[in-house]
Order: C-alpha cells, then structure tokens, then sequence
C-alpha cells in the first residue's frame, strides 16, 4: 500500500502534458500528385492530381503529438476512358508530430514535421470485372506543413506528405508487371483547423 502515492505522483506527472496539450480537429482538401505504382494503371492516372478529401485529430503539447488522419482519393486511378469502372485510394495512419514550442509561435504560422505508419486501402474495378484489385497495405508517412490561427480557436493548415505502402513479397490481387504491389504519391492538403 505505500507504493500507491509515489505511482499515483508518477502517473500524474505523465498525463500532465496530455492534459495541458492542445486538442485539434481538422477537415481538409486537397491533391494527390506524383504517384508511382505497380498495379496496372491503365488510364495513367496514378500519377496525379488526382483530388482528396480527409479529417485528422491532433493532440499536440508543447513541442510533441500525436495524430489520426484519414483521407480518401476517390477516382484515384480513373482519368476519363471506359478502362476503370470506378476506383479510390484510401488512407489511415497513427503519426507523431513535433512542432516548433507552441510559447514561440502562439501569434504567426506553427511549423511541424510528421511521421507514421497504418493502412493504405487499394480498389480498382474494371469493366467485366477484369483484374480487380481491393488490397489493404501496410503503408509509412512523411511530412510537414504549418498551421496558422484566426482566432482563438479556428486556424487554417497547410500540409504535404508522402503516403507510401510498405513492399511486401506477399501475393496481391490484381495485376502487378513492376513487382509486388506497391503504391505511393504525394499529397498536399488545406484544412480547416478547430481547436478546442
């Protein structure tokens, strides 16, 4: 019984920062561009732009935080011709951000940098149901961007990241000539930041 008060003194002093930290919500918009791919892209159009829409939760304290993000590139490999039925690329990750200290930006543009990792959710639908693809991989993020406030608690975001799966020898659906399916591109995104 006495190891209680130095593990409940331990404990507060670790959730300190997670309570202090700031809690963001964001919807953004924005391109996908520069994609690479070896699953057949028979319009080309893995390569961009291609548009995206998307919603984070950011948690950040003073320097470090944590994040959600998922976004969703519907027509990703679709540029036009009858060859794709219908297609999307798919995104969710669990990332780390460090952001210049919060006491030296609290009034101009808050730089941050961002890196992790989830799942990246292929489908392609061709006419006659030729070579369909409908693949989860696992997939690393990189990034940065900056967020600027209005107010005390609207702000604005600008972002760009590179989503890339992770290259795997395991067998795929679909079709894939330039080795085990793979897929990344960069997006650049604008949000609508609330903090609360």
């Amino acid at each position: 019984m006495p190891r209680v008060g130095p593990l409940a003194a331990v404990l507060l002093l670790l959730a300190s920062p997670v309570l202090a930290a700031e809690k963001q919500v964001r919807g953004l918009v924005g391109l996908t561009f520069a994609g690479s791919t070896t699953f057949v892209d028979f319009e080309q159009a893995a390569g961009g732009p291609n548009r995206l829409i998307g919603a984070q939760w950011a948690l950040i304290g003073e320097v470090v935080g944590v994040e959600a993000d998922v976004g969703w590139s519907p027509g990703f490999f679709e540029s036009g011709t009858p060859l794709v039925t219908s297609s999307s690329v798919t995104t969710l990750s669990g990332n780390v951000i460090f952001a210049m200290p919060r006491r030296l930006t609290e009034y101009t543009l808050r730089p941050y940098a961002v890196a992790g990792m989830g799942l990246m959710r292929i489908n392609q639908v061709h006419p006659f149901a030729v070579l369909p693809v409908a693949e989860n991989l696992p997939a690393l993020t990189l990034g940065g961007g900056a967020i600027g406030f209005l107010s005390r608690s609207v702000g604005v975001a600008w972002d760009v990241r590179r989503l890339s799966t992770v290259k795997s020898p395991a067998e795929v659906t679909g079709i894939t000539p330039g080795g085990p399916g793979h897929l990344s591109f960069w997006r650049a995104s604008m949000a609508l930041v609330v903090r609360y």
